[in-house]
């Protein structure tokens, strides 16, 4: 039911409300059929899915069944390392993933655990748990509303909504019934939602809604409804290691039925399957990927971006929207007034927030006595006409009281007029206070002058008890036009000289005879970071969407500043998407940046109609109707200041310094994640490949396979387990954020480095082959042979690192010690590898033999044929896209 537009005597009847409120006993009867008022539980998280889900990736399975063929054939070294390599990638996995969803819980905090209800004629205090449709809530300043209320009675009373709607401002609530169809949350004035805080007033309310039917509820549900949704590295990832797994068992099995064909033993060949089948597989991967992430969260923290989730470093670099919620996010949350208008001259007001730095200064540069006389008057009925006050903690500058009159007082101190030293040498003697059905608040204050009736309100309410003297109204009224046009509050200000006897203030000193003393704009004023954030986000090819709760003119006034949109794009808003099927806010949402006075369950449509278009989304929010769309994204981002918990529990990101502009450096190290794990796919991928197909041409040679598993396992783990690590340490490449987003489609595996992959694993294979057989025919033994194989690999791999620092500039163009990590992880390896060939327990462990200087010589003179090889392929791809171009 829309309980706004009822009135209150078909509310009561409807539930069955007696003016006295209920009865324990109907109370009672009523808590069993509508349960508590509480919300949903979370499932607990079982540890052992999450211990056997580190098991499921094809890698590990095909890892462990290769451990298991190695321990039957009682080859118990090449069982206990790949074993070993299992149970670590298991360890950062389960730590990672142990971190159990609070989304819910946090939810919880925000319930009320005592409520103020009238049962039986009497006012109890009952737990907020056990309210019901149907009773009556007195709600005072200060308190969070227990349920959602449909409004009976209220007095001066505003209610802080910026958690279910992001408006920044206190909304002033009323009791009237409602016309003009379907109102979105934030336009319904006669009701207060759980969770939100009672700012100033008293009222009354009848109880319409508990537990999952609130607003709070349904946003608890759908936050569990939602899920897990996979980062799209993940998906690659997963996608990547089946097609690994799926070749490998192929070309294993191919493998095993040729060397049968050839005639070869059938436990030899069970070897050589299992050898080749540990060559292809890139161990080291899975423990890779976490550690380039890992290497991300670091450095994102250096801006204040905080990770709670792994996926996350590399999603936020494949990002190709960014859905920004305004307030707090965008904007500083502190009103600020910006314009001045005094009946004659238009003033500029600089300075951001709370912060009393700023000065005044005129459109038109007057500086005459009459002119300071009448801003200083403006500013002065701003200042005492007033009920808050602005106080400085921890060297910031915080309201105690309305925003927009906080925002008066700071304007004043900008004109010279500090609160403390004009309220000692004034007295405010009376008080009308504002409510939103007067539209205006007057006090009457004994100034330095004499006694004066001081009124802010509406402009319009404030012009109609004015005198129109030189068409002032008029003028006036075109101007608080213009400012509001602009997306600004406006707010009139008149004063009116009386008896200097006068001690009270009725509403029959209001109704007329004052003189109109000028009018004060104020915005919730854009942070000034964020603007080059935003462009430099276009820069990258990176499209930002603003959705928030506040009105569609402020909105759209915010977000061309921002330079989102350009003025007069189209904006829509909550009531639009609500009169929209799927698929034509998916049609809209493919040019729309700007949706206002949404709802939480139209942010979540958004955010769905922008994936359904292969849009890789960003969310960023700090309230909780944000929660349910910060789970819907493929990340969420929350901010750590102003973020409620449900808001953080719900996102992948927090930016400690709610900076949007915190984003825009996060997104750059997301796209290094990305580029790093490239990186490393291209460094490991050929070696595997290079291994199987130098076992294939041995075998058909007829000639003993060129290493031993336990061989292939020190190539991997060893020589290589530094060098992929350490490549996850590069530098970011200069033109990262020139770049557009890669296409969601895209695999981690580029077409280029496919094709480089293939013709890199040909020329290892070719080269190790080649030095093999070279051994062999000059009559050494296997294991000499085998050894000048291995070496011949150990020093491919220290070319190829090289060749995977970049895939498109040149060797020569980066410095060799750009990535300090690479370069020491090559010289541990060199060491590892003459220790794997001269160290009389490495040799027999590994069955390896010592060489001669010149097999070392020809080892490297061998493997630096791939770096001529990469090179030439970047030079040509490069020739040629300069010729296409």
């Amino acid at each position: 039911m829309e309980w706004y537009a009822a009135v209150s005597e078909q509310i009561l009847k409807k539930l069955n409300t007696p003016e006295t409120g209920l009865s324990q006993s109907e109370a009672t009867s009523r808590l069993e059929s509508y349960g508590y008022n509480t919300l949903a539980q979370a499932e607990s998280i079982s540890l052992f899915k999450l211990i056997l889900h580190q098991f499921t990736s094809p890698l590990i399975l095909i890892l462990l069944i290769a451990a298991g063929v190695t321990f039957l054939l009682k080859e118990y070294i090449d069982s206990a390392v790949i074993i070993a390599v299992v149970i670590l990638n298991a360890v950062i996995g389960f730590t990672q993933e142990v971190k159990a969803e609070k989304s819910v819980q946090s939810l919880k905090k925000l319930l009320v655990a005592k409520a103020r209800v009238l049962r039986d004629g009497h006012e109890v205090e009952i737990p907020s748990s056990a309210l019901v449709p149907g009773d009556l809530v007195l709600l005072t300043s200060g308190a969070r509303v227990p349920a959602d209320l449909r409004l009976l009675y209220t007095l001066e009373l505003k209610v802080d909504e910026s958690m279910l709607t992001g408006e920044s401002v206190p909304v002033e609530k009323t009791y009237q019934a409602l016309s003009g169809g379907k109102k979105v949350i934030g336009d319904q004035a006669n009701m207060a939602f759980m969770g939100t805080s009672i700012v100033n007033g008293r009222a009354r309310g009848i109880v319409v809604a508990t537990g999952k039917n609130t607003i709070l509820g349904g946003i608890a549900e759908e936050v569990q409804e939602i899920g897990l949704v996979k980062a799209p590295i993940q998906e690659k990832i997963e996608s990547i290691a089946k097609v690994i797994g799926l070749l490998v068992l192929g070309a294993s099995m191919a493998l095993f039925m040729i060397g049968l064909l050839a005639g070869q033993p059938l436990k030899t060949m069970f070897m050589v399957t299992v050898a080749a089948a540990v060559a292809a597989i890139p161990e080291g991967l899975p423990i890779v990927v976490t550690i380039a992430m890992a290497v991300g969260v670091t450095r994102m923290a250096r801006h204040s971006a905080i990770v709670r989730k792994l996926p996350a470093v590399e999603t936020l670099g494949s990002t190709t929207v960014i859905c920004s919620d305004k307030t707090g996010t965008l904007t500083r949350n502190e009103m600020t007034v910006t314009r001045l208008y005094d009946g004659y001259d238009t003033y500029t007001v600089d300075g951001i927030g709370y912060d009393p730095t700023g000065n005044i200064y005129s459109k038109n540069n007057n500086q005459d006595e009459f002119a300071q006389d009448r801003l200083l008057r403006l500013l002065e009925i701003g200042l005492h006409c007033n009920e808050s006050q602005v106080y400085q903690e921890n060297n910031f500058y915080k309201i105690d009281g309305d925003p927009t009159e906080g925002a008066l007082i700071v304007s004043a101190s900008k004109g010279g007029l500090y609160a403390e030293y004009e309220k000692e040498h004034s007295e405010q003697l009376a008080i009308i206070p504002f409510e939103s059905e007067r539209g205006f608040m007057a006090t009457l204050h004994q100034l330095k002058e004499g006694r004066y009736i001081l009124l802010k309100g509406a402009p319009e309410r404030v012009l109609g008890m004015c005198l129109d003297t030189d068409n002032l109204i008029e003028k006036a009224t075109d101007k608080a036009i213009e400012f509001a046009t602009d997306g600004m509050r406006v707010l009139g200000f008149a004063w009116k000289r009386v008896s200097e006897s006068q001690e009270d203030l009725t509403h029959a000193d209001i109704v007329s005879g004052f003189t109109f003393a000028g009018l004060q704009a104020m915005i919730d004023p854009p942070r000034t970071e964020v603007i080059k954030a935003i462009a430099d986000c276009k820069d990258a090819g990176i499209r930002v969407v603003m959705i928030t709760g506040d009105h569609k003119v402020t909105a759209q006034a915010i977000s061309t500043q921002l330079g989102i949109i350009q003025m007069g794009e189209p904006v829509l808003t909550g009531k639009d998407i609500d009169e929209m099927d799927d698929d034509l806010l998916f049609q809209q949402t493919k040019t729309v940046s700007i949706f206002a006075r949404v709802a939480p369950e139209h942010k979540v449509r958004i955010t769905r109609q922008l994936i359904k278009h292969g849009h890789i989304v960003a969310m960023t929010g700090d309230g909780v109707n944000d929660a349910p769309a910060l789970k819907a994204a493929h990340i969420g981002i929350a901010m750590g200041i102003t973020g409620t918990d449900v808001a953080k529990e719900a996102s992948d990101m927090v930016l400690a310094d709610d900076n949007f502009s915190s984003i825009f450096h996060a997104v750059k190290e997301g796209r290094i994640v990305f580029d790093n794990l490239r990186k490393v796919i291209f460094f490991l991928l050929p070696t595997g490949l290079a291994s199987i197909v130098s076992i294939i041409i041995t075998l058909v040679m007829g000639v003993p396979i060129p290493y031993l598993a336990a061989q292939l396992l020190w190539i991997n783990l060893v020589t290589n387990g530094l060098q992929d690590v350490a490549l996850a340490f590069e530098p970011g490449e200069k033109d990262i954020l020139k770049r557009p987003p890669r296409p969601p489609e895209e695999g981690i595996l580029s077409s280029l480095l496919l094709q480089r992959t293939v013709l890199v694993g040909l020329v290892i294979a070719i080269g190790i082959v080649y030095n093999y057989i070279s051994a062999l025919q000059a009559g050494k033994s296997l294991e000499h042979a085998r050894t000048v194989a291995v070496t011949t690999m150990v020093f491919f791999q220290f070319f190829q690192a090289w060749n995977s620092r970049s895939e498109f500039r040149s060797l020569l163009h980066i410095p060799l010690l750009s990535n300090p990590f690479l370069f020491y992880s090559l010289i541990f390896a060199l060491i590892a590898q003459i220790a794997f060939t001269y160290l009389p327990a490495l040799q027999w462990i590994f069955r390896t033999v010592p060489i001669t200087g010149a097999d070392w010589l020809r080892c490297i003179l061998v493997a630096s044929s791939v770096i001529i090889t990469v090179e030439s392929d970047k030079w040509f791809r490069a020739r040629y896209s300069k010729t296409a171009n």
